[in-house]
């Protein structure tokens, strides 16, 4: 494609024909003119004006290149000084023909300072007033003359232009290969951008995921002490209190203060397994159904009320976590039972469906209203009991419903995805 301005030439050769160019013309023209002055002498014709146009062909390349390196990079100043030089050439050479030695100094300022497609108009010049020169000897009076006059001028032109076209194709090169190179540089540099962006995003990352590792391992560790010590202590505060106040009954002291110590041991179990992210010791060789059984008697036998454990559907193997999930919401369950509700009946309800399992918990206790929930005594005393359920049913993608009623007891369901337990 032709630029709309000619841009100066790049040197090819970085640097190394600037002595050519700066000197070679003048050493060319002060040769030729010491040349044409014996020459002209001998055959009696004047040289003044030789010696003058030589004069100003000299002070035009001293004024326009030597004098004034920066007009070298103005293509349109530099496109006057060849066209002017071509000129004072084709003056030289039409008054003395050796001066078409002097065409390899417009060669060179045209290669040199101009671009496509000045260049080629100025070589073609060139090539003309050298091709002119070197027919000065053949008649041009008939047409054998003009054309063999024109076959000279066609050999100096054809080699000449065709240099300069592969000139042009190999600086179209060289500038889409300086494209290419600066477009990989931008394409590194932004790579060179984008992975320190992404460095500096997956420092965040982790830094994010070793905080929510934290916060999910602070929160499981707030469920296990729920679970395990806070309920754990309750009874053994509970049992502790009624040994005291059946101090005169031997038996029945001592009754309260074994349950005690069993409370004591099997808390102090299930802390050392929560510590090491272990299943309850309930579940360690039975499946979900018995150790509800197992909890819901041992809780009857502490507190005297009776617990009445159904399973339905088909009994199946599900994944520890909701094993652990549903064990622990019973446990939770039966514990704000036995201190807030006062009931006299409560029903633990597992169902096995197709596509989820189900834990119910009844009581028919006072109640409460779940509207007032954060009344509720276990919330005012800083309980952790029904915020642990849920969590522990919403992580594997489940739901948990509280319907009560002051005076009609208390209904817990905890509702899990077999499919989303599975994953």
């Amino acid at each position: 494609m032709n630029d709309p301005m000619p841009r100066t030439r790049r040197d090819p050769f970085g640097g190394r024909l600037l002595p050519i160019v700066s000197v070679g013309p003048y050493v060319l023209l002060a040769v030729l003119t010491v040349i044409t002055v014996p020459i002209r002498r001998s055959s009696g014709d004047p040289y003044v004006v030789d010696l003058a146009l030589c004069a100003l062909t000299a002070a035009w390349m001293l004024w326009m290149f030597t004098l004034h390196p920066a007009w070298h990079d103005r293509p349109r100043v530099m496109a006057l000084f060849v066209t002017v030089l071509i000129v004072l050439m084709a003056v030289l050479v039409s008054r003395d023909p050796w001066f078409g030695l002097f065409t390899p100094a417009g060669y060179i300022y045209s290669f040199r300072l101009l671009s496509w497609p000045s260049e080629l108009a100025a070589i073609s010049g060139v090539s003309i007033v050298a091709g002119t020169a070197q027919a000065t000897d053949v008649p041009k009076t008939n047409v054998y003359g003009v054309l063999a006059y024109l076959a000279i001028v066609a050999v100096n032109v054809v080699p000449f232009c065709g240099v300069a076209w592969l000139g042009r194709k190999g600086q179209e090169h060289d500038d889409l290969r300086e494209q290419a190179l600066a477009e990989v540089s931008e394409a590194n540099r932004r790579l060179e951008a984008s992975m320190a962006e992404n460095a500096g995003l997956q420092q965040q990352l982790l830094t994010q995921a070793r905080e929510a590792g934290v916060s999910d391992e602070r929160q499981r560790m707030a469920r296990e002490i729920h679970d395990t010590l806070a309920q754990g202590l309750t009874g053994i505060v509970t049992q502790l209190q009624a040994a005291e106040q059946s101090a005169d009954d031997q038996a029945l002291w001592h009754r309260h203060v074994q349950a005690a110590t069993r409370l004591a041991r099997e808390s102090l179990s299930e802390a050392r397994r929560s510590v090491h992210a272990l299943r309850p010791e309930a579940l360690e060789t039975v499946r979900l159904g018995e150790a509800l059984a197992g909890v819901a008697e041992r809780w009857s036998a502490l507190h005297g009320t009776g617990v009445q454990v159904i399973t339905t559907g088909t009994a199946r193997p599900m994944p520890p976590a909701v094993d652990v999930a549903l064990l622990r919401t019973a446990q939770e369950a039966l514990a704000n039972v036995a201190k807030h509700a006062r009931a006299t009946k409560v029903g633990l309800t597992l169902s096995y469906m197709e596509n989820e399992v189900a834990l119910d918990v009844r009581d028919d206790g006072r109640g409460f209203e779940p509207a007032r929930l954060g009344e509720h005594p276990d919330a005012r005393d800083g309980g952790f009991g029904l915020v642990a359920m849920r969590q522990r049913v919403e992580s594997l993608s489940g739901t948990l419903q509280v319907e009560s009623e002051p005076g009609a007891g208390t209904a817990i369901s905890a509702c899990i995805p077999a499919a989303g337990a599975g994953a």
